[in-house]
């Protein structure tokens, strides 16, 4: 598949001994192989809402979603005890949602939040306010400020964040 142009490695440098871990992810090549008519219906479903409800209706719904969102994964994080441990939690929570993310602490000590897929890209392309809604959502379920380094929206391989104690 590599040699295909499907998929690439991403390399995770080691939380202790031993080789770096290698993850695959895959390509725009590799996504266009896998039929998704969910895409081409959630930006129909988007633009139909702001069409008959408007513009505010749409953000309403994200609003209720972020808030759906934030309290699950508060009730999810609540045991955990330090920064890294939520950070850690929050990359768990996000793997199992489809969005293959890792974390690490930097030597700064700050922490990066990588996700490597994003399940609702399609969503997130016909409305931004799905980015701004996560990045708002991380912030307040870390208790922490967390600024976005790369975009998938903006041409990047992936979405990640830097992350700092308040």
């Amino acid at each position: 598949m590599a040699e295909e142009g499907l998929v690439e490695p991403v390399t995770v440098a080691a939380a202790g001994r031993g080789r770096p871990r290698q993850l695959w992810h895959l390509t725009a090549s590799g996504n266009r192989r896998f039929p998704d008519g969910h895409a081409e219906l959630t930006a129909a479903l988007l633009g139909t809402l702001v069409d008959q409800l408007g513009a505010g209706a749409l953000d309403t719904v994200i609003s209720a979603r972020e808030a759906e969102t934030l309290k699950r994964y508060r009730h999810e994080l609540e045991n955990a005890g330090d920064l890294a441990a939520r950070v850690e939690g929050l990359a768990a929570i996000r793997t199992r949602e489809g969005y293959m993310a890792d974390s690490w602490q930097e030597a700064d000590g700050s922490f990066m939040l990588v996700e490597n897929h994003c399940p609702i890209c399609a969503a997130a392309t016909s409305c931004a306010g799905f980015c701004r809604s996560e990045l708002e959502t991380f912030r307040a379920a870390l208790s922490a400020d967390v600024e976005r380094r790369e975009h998938i929206l903006a041409c990047a391989r992936r979405c990640a964040y830097r992350i700092t104690a308040r």
